[in-house]
């Protein structure tokens, strides 16, 4: 695709140059720019998402060390891989920050139900993608919902426990841990297969959620005071029972109603314990 006139020229370069480097390696049959720039959502402080397909035999090769390839796009000032085994980061001299991620073929359908700009199909993969990945995707979505509904009670647990011992700066780190799992619920209820649930919460979540279904959550932002902790957890707690239930009705799973009734009943002791 013909991008030149769509693209600011520092990202214009780090493509064209990712191009050139995808057309002249053997081991790399596919590439294709994907995330804000593909969607047209772009602003001066995204960064470059790219990804290349490689034949399954040579995918191992190029995820040992994909740093060399990497340097064709020019020497970076940064380059980590987080231990993340199929993505490099990279900050570019020009300031240009680029994630670029790999993948065997057997897993491209897996790109293509998203919006991309396919910038090279040496054996055209990226015409189709195999009807089995939704399902897969949606499968995956249930498990990590089922995990949220659960473990928001194993965190309030630990609210407890710390408040009931005066403990406040885990208590307050664990108001935290509750408000995430709200964010990881929201964002399920937009997108069951969103992949930042469970690992970065917050990233790009206004682009994710409507931020006015969050507005009951600011109030959480509490001093380190426990009545106002207290406070705090009651909010979270009915905003997760908002979410939670529904969800778990939609997509077949059992809500933990019990281990509510055990946790509330300890939330509500606290106000009777000197806590709140």
């Amino acid at each position: 695709m013909n991008t030149q006139e769509l693209l600011p020229a520092h990202v214009q370069g780090v493509i064209d140059r990712f191009v050139v480097a995808c057309r002249d390696d053997a081991r790399i049959t596919a590439a294709l720019l994907v995330g804000s720039y593909a969607r047209g959502a772009a602003d001066a402080h995204s960064d470059i998402d790219l990804i290349l397909v490689t034949t399954d035999d040579a995918y191992d090769d190029f995820a040992a060390d994909p740093r060399p390839f990497a340097r064709q796009l020019g020497e970076a000032l940064f380059a980590e891989q987080f231990d993340l085994p199929d993505v490099l980061f990279l900050i570019l001299p020009d300031g240009a920050e680029v994630e670029l991620s790999f993948i065997p073929e057997k897993q491209v359908g897996q790109l293509l139900g998203e919006p991309h700009w396919s910038l090279l199909d040496k054996k055209g993969l990226l015409a189709g993608a195999p009807a089995s990945y939704e399902p897969a995707a949606a499968d995956a979505g249930v498990a990590t919902l089922r995990r949220q509904l659960t473990w928001f009670w194993h965190d309030l647990s630990h609210f407890i426990t710390a408040m009931s011992r005066g403990q406040l700066w885990w208590a307050y780190g664990q108001l935290e841990a509750l408000r995430h799992t709200c964010l990881n619920l929201a964002r399920l209820r937009h997108n069951l297969a969103d992949a930042e649930v469970g690992g970065e919460t917050t990233f790009k979540i206004e682009a994710a959620v409507p931020p006015a279904e969050l507005d009951a959550l600011r109030a959480t932002f509490c001093p380190q005071e426990p009545a106002a902790m207290t406070a705090a957890a009651s909010i979270i707690v009915g905003f997760y029972q908002a979410l939670a239930k529904p969800l778990a009705e939609a997509n077949g799973l059992a809500y933990p109603a019990e281990l509510e009734r055990l946790m509330l009943a300890r939330l509500d002791s606290l106000s009777g314990d000197g806590s709140g």
